[in-house]
């Protein structure tokens, strides 16, 4: 599960959000683009690559295409609980 107490700092406020890469727990991103490459309008990516998220979702189906991301992500860098 994505730790919220280790935002990227990029991520808008809200609910969802992305962890930075420097997660000591073992969830930051790993830049491995599928979030920004499948929901572009929701995640965007750094300088380097990683995740983070520049507008939160709101309709029902913006917030399913978000969390089938969060489940797709292999390595839980995507958390919704804000």
């Amino acid at each position: 599960m994505a730790n919220p107490k280790r935002k990227h700092r990029l991520n808008v406020e809200g609910k969802w959000f992305c962890t930075d890469v420097d997660d000591t727990d073992g969830e930051g991103c790993i830049a491995c683009n599928i979030c920004y490459t499948k929901a572009s309008a929701f995640f965007g990516n750094d300088d380097q690559g990683n995740a983070y998220v520049k507008v939160q979702p709101i309709t029902e189906e913006d917030i399913k295409i978000c969390q089938e991301l969060l489940e797709a992500c292999p390595v839980q860098a995507i958390g919704k609980n804000g």
